[in-house]
C-alpha cells in the first residue's frame, strides 16, 4: 500500500527449494507468476533465493524497518500470488489489537449506540 503516494514495501525475498515437494507451488509461482509480477511492479526489488532442504517462504522488507514473513508451503500458485500482493498492499505496522469494537477520539457520554431495542 501507499503511505502519501510511497510504496512501503521495498524488498520481496522468494525462498524456495529445487527438490522438495513442499516447493513445488512456489516453483511454478516463479515460472508463471514472478515475471508478470516484477512487471507490474518496477519499485520493488524481487530476490529468488534457493535454500535446499527448507520449506519455502516469503520475506519481505518495508520503509520502516520491519520485516514479515510468510510460509507458504504446499500451496498453490494462485495462494503464492494472493499471499505477494497482501504483502505488497501492506503498510509494514506491527499489527495490534484493539481494546474495544470501535474506535474513536471522542467517546460518546451516553454510550455505544445499538440497533436492538433493549429495556
Amino acid at each position: 500500500m501507499a503511505l502519501r503516494g510511497v510504496w512501503q514495501l521495498q524488498k520481496l525475498i522468494v525462498s524456495y527449494c529445487d527438490w522438495g515437494g513442499s516447493s513445488r507451488g512456489i516453483r511454478a509461482f516463479m515460472e508463471s507468476h514472478l515475471p508478470a509480477f516484477k512487471e507490474k511492479n518496477p519499485q520493488l526489488e524481487v530476490v529468488s533465493e534457493l535454500l535446499r532442504g527448507q520449506h519455502p517462504y516469503l520475506k519481505a522488507f518495508y520503509k520502516n524497518k520491519n520485516e514479515r514473513v510468510v510460509c507458504v508451503r504446499n500451496m498453490d500458485s494462485e495462494e503464492i500470488l494472493l499471499h505477494a500482493t497482501r504483502l505488497r498492499n501492506a503498510l509494514g505496522r506491527k499489527v495490534i489489537k484493539l481494546k474495544t469494537r470501535h474506535v474513536t477520539k471522542h467517546p460518546s457520554v451516553q454510550g455505544t449506540w445499538k440497533t436492538s431495542l433493549e429495556l
